[in-house]
């Protein structure tokens, strides 16, 4: 596995880690932009990043169900563990959760209901964890729809106070790389 975060982060580093000055989702500033987007639908970035968040889910301290998180930057993670974890013969469902409910029909939040049935575990994925707002809204309206959330798994945590937040909630974290860690595989 240790091959593979390698190759992962060295991707993410070439298309997904941009230095310079910008504004986040927070509304904080920051010296580093991480658009994990970028490396998600990349097709080698897509395996790597499927593979190692699925072992990662096999080893959580309660089996799950399937799989989540918030539009849009979760999407392309649910899709590749979806299709990782069918492909390792353990298939988990994936579900997204959006940021505004349909204006028509089931008028939900959640896409992917019909795949889960009420109280089943699930586990959030998550692109990069900063405050944890975003994943925090996105596990509010999980719970809502009749799952339940303990682990939230993200590809970036950017240490500024996100993992802090969501483990005094309840949740049990786990991240693939913080900065620093994904910068060390690169430059060794």
């Amino acid at each position: 596995m240790l091959e593979l975060k390698k190759k992962l982060a060295q991707l993410l580093y070439d298309k997904s880690y941009k230095e310079g000055q910008f504004t986040l989702t927070s509304g904080k500033k920051s010296d580093y932009y991480f658009d994990c987007k970028q490396t998600a639908l990349h097709p080698a970035g897509s395996y790597f990043l499927g593979k190692i968040l699925f072992s990662m889910i096999q080893k959580l301290p309660e089996p799950v169900s399937g799989v989540g998180g918030m539009t849009l930057g979760a999407d392309p993670l649910v899709s590749a563990v979806t299709v990782i974890s069918y492909l390792e013969g353990n298939p988990l469902p994936g579900f997204i959760v959006r940021k505004k409910p349909k204006k028509h029909g089931t008028a939900q939040f959640l896409e992917g209901l019909a795949n889960f049935s009420q109280g089943n575990r699930v586990c959030l994925l998550e692109d990069v964890i900063t405050t944890g707002g975003s994943v925090l809204t996105a596990a509010t309206r999980v719970q809502e729809a009749g799952l339940e959330v303990k682990d939230i798994i993200c590809v970036l945590d950017r240490e500024e106070g996100g993992k802090q937040t969501l483990e005094q909630k309840g949740y049990r974290f786990y991240s693939i790389f913080t900065r620093q860690e994904l910068l060390d595989l690169v430059k060794k």
